[in-house]
């Protein structure tokens, strides 16, 4: 939670409406971004399965503000998956909030390192600036990626 502001960041279902909404919303910007062999965003099926866990942040009133998932890679390495925060909610540290959440699971899941995959272009540059302040650097693809002109990888030692 947020200290003091009454926002709750908490495993969730992908597959809720309001949740589902927010991640067609994510999957439509990046197909109008990017190239469709470089969009590596999962659908809400995938969101749901084995291996993955989902979170959202909401307001105290349930509202909506973000989500964000972490995949696990191996015993040791996990990557950030569909973050996203709501129109309305952008610009008020969520996306900081569940990135820490994540890493925290991370953590303490015994990952030693976190990575994910994001885009080249301009659309991408907050997303981008968000993971080098929280320590992300630059690397090159990890785990079934490949070098891709229209992806940024990075990752951070826990």
């Amino acid at each position: 939670m947020l200290t003091g502001t009454g926002i709750q960041i908490a495993a969730d279902s992908p597959l809720r409406d309001d949740v589902a909404a927010l991640l067609d919303e994510h999957l439509q910007d990046m197909y109008a971004t990017s190239p469709p062999e470089s969009v590596h965003a999962l659908d809400h099926g995938t969101l749901a399965g084995a291996g993955i866990v989902f979170v959202t942040a909401r307001a105290a009133d349930g509202t909506l503000l973000g989500c964000g998932a972490l995949k696990e890679l191996g015993p040791d390495h996990g990557e950030l998956k569909s973050m996203r925060t709501t129109a309305a909610a952008r610009g008020r540290g969520i996306a900081s909030a569940v990135l820490e959440h994540l890493t925290g699971l991370a953590e303490r899941g015994g990952y030693r390192r976190l990575s994910l995959e994001t885009g080249v272009e301009d659309y991408f540059a907050a997303a981008r600036r968000l993971y080098a302040r929280h320590g992300f650097t630059e690397c090159g693809p990890f785990a079934d990626y490949t070098e891709d002109p229209n992806s940024v990888f990075m990752t951070k030692t826990l």
